[in-house]
């Protein structure tokens, strides 16, 4: 019997990995951000190392453009760009969708901060926030100017995700203008 469940699980594994729902180890607090360079909604390429030559960063995850919850959380950052650029950081929302979907979402809900996608879910993988029916889960990343995860929040609230992004920023002593 144990040598029946070893069996299954091998197999089970070998299933997932194949059909790309198995993740790296999901990255956690003091490890090593996952570089990235990811098309933005603003027509331009960002890359995880780029953006931290100008100071820490944050990502923050999404599952789907045009949702209800994803735009109540774009458009709190959106409406609130102005305090969270007073701190020197930079900021990206991203998500699995194709960037014409990003493009479009930005637009209609005036974000003037980039929406990078990941159309082909390969850096939502190494994050580990794939989820198995194909979209990210809604975590939000902090990442410090060494490129190490300084901070994670897996329990976004999209009304209030620009005032946590703000209370995290300074909690982390993230440096104002």
């Amino acid at each position: 019997m144990k040598f029946l469940r070893t069996i299954a699980s091998v197999s089970l594994s070998f299933i997932l990995i194949c059909t790309g729902f198995a993740q790296q180890a999901p990255v956690d607090e003091g490890t090593k951000a996952p570089e990235w360079t990811l098309p933005g909604s603003d027509g331009k390429t960002h890359s995880l190392s780029d953006a931290l030559q100008a100071g820490p960063v944050v990502l923050a995850w999404f599952p789907r453009a045009f949702t209800r919850g994803c735009t109540i959380e774009c458009k709190s950052l959106a409406e609130n760009s102005d305090k969270i650029r007073e701190f020197k950081a930079s900021y990206f929302m991203a998500s699995v969708d194709p960037i014409e979907d990003n493009i479009g979402f930005a637009s209609e809900n005036n974000a003037d901060f980039p929406i990078l996608s990941d159309a082909d879910s390969q850096i939502a993988k190494r994050y580990g926030v794939l989820s198995p029916l194909g979209f990210s889960r809604r975590e939000t990343f902090y990442i410090g100017t060494d490129g190490t995860i300084l901070a994670i929040d897996k329990k976004v609230n999209p009304a209030t995700a620009a005032e946590d992004m703000i209370a995290m920023l300074e909690q982390l002593g993230v440096e104002k203008h």
